[in-house]
């Protein structure tokens, strides 16, 4: 399998909630991405859905999470992986600042791995943009107007998210650069109506330190997309694993599937860095609620980075 990277610069804010209007976040997982693509796809008409649909069930097109970059530096997730970091031991300032690490640089996870990353030189992603509060008014006929609150995000200049795509042939990555060129002229997240979550696209030069821990063989790995192992190989994929269980919910974006909006069926999935032995292939999950005209998909499937020190 080959890798690319591509770049998001957003040239507004983006709203990436959490459950409600008032929440916002600055990354966005593989299940989003995976959802807004198919989308896209469904415009174009069935068969290109259903093409796009069983090259990633087939693992044909693996896609990751939405990572931060700032300037020409990109982060990766903390490993949850347990680290002999003989240096801080003894100093519970330093081991509560590894605590509180979420990404770290790709030419340091070999230096985080032996226990040698220089926390205290980590750069804080407060750096990475600014989260704002914007009220509106919502009107309903003759109601009294009420106001809303709605959080979004603005990465500040030169900073923005990137996501890695992994593709068998020629055929996989012209229909996945579509579908990120149509997507970046419509959004992704909330309020894509109100102008966010727009973005200008552009492929990056991977850092060949992330390449080769893509691609070479490794005796743990680490995920970069939130992932959940089908039933036969949940017991092996678990076996030793280090992770943490994150609910995905959400309603149901679709003019046809039932007359009022309904909820997508809970599925509870590995976070993005969870550590494991063994790869496995996940799925891609119908998460509908038995109520709608069409199946509602969940993307869970993994890619693999290699952690060995």
């Amino acid at each position: 399998m080959d890798y690319v990277m591509y770049k998001l610069n957003f040239s507004g804010g983006v709203h990436l909630g959490m459950g409600n209007l008032e929440d916002g976040e600055y990354v966005f997982c593989a299940d989003t991405f995976f959802s807004a693509l198919f989308q896209e796809a469904l415009k174009r008409g069935e068969e290109i859905a259903e093409r796009f649909l069983n090259y990633c069930r087939d693992n044909r097109l693996l896609i990751s999470d939405a990572f931060p970059y700032m300037g020409e530096t990109y982060y990766l997730p903390k490993p949850m992986k347990r680290i002999n970091a003989s240096n801080h031991r003894g100093d519970s300032q330093l081991k509560k600042a590894y605590k509180k690490l979420k990404y770290i640089p790709v030419e340091e996870i070999g230096n985080y791995l032996r226990g040698t990353y220089d926390v205290k030189a980590a750069e804080d992603m407060n750096d990475l943009g600014d989260f704002q509060m914007k009220v509106s008014a919502s009107v309903r006929g003759e109601e009294e107007t009420k106001p809303y609150r709605v959080g979004s995000y603005y990465y500040r200049e030169g900073n923005g998210l990137y996501i890695i795509v992994g593709y068998e042939e020629l055929d996989e990555f012209e229909l996945m650069g579509e579908l990120l060129d149509s997507l970046s002229f419509v959004g992704i997240g909330g309020k894509k109506a109100s102008g966010m979550g727009k973005f200008k696209m552009c492929s990056a030069n991977m850092p060949e330190e992330l390449k080769q821990r893509l691609k070479k063989p490794a005796e743990k790995y680490m995920t970069l997309s939130l992932s959940l192992p089908r039933e036969e190989e949940i017991e092996e994929a678990l076996e030793d694993a280090e992770y943490i269980l994150c609910r995905r919910s959400g309603f149901v974006d679709s003019d046809h599937y039932a007359q009022m909006q309904r909820r997508k069926r809970d599925l509870y999935v590995l976070k993005s860095g969870a550590c494991v032995s063994g790869k496995y292939r996940g799925d891609i999950y119908n998460v509908a609620d038995g109520y709608g005209n069409h199946p509602v998909y969940r993307y869970a499937k993994p890619m693999f980075l290699g952690v060995d020190a």
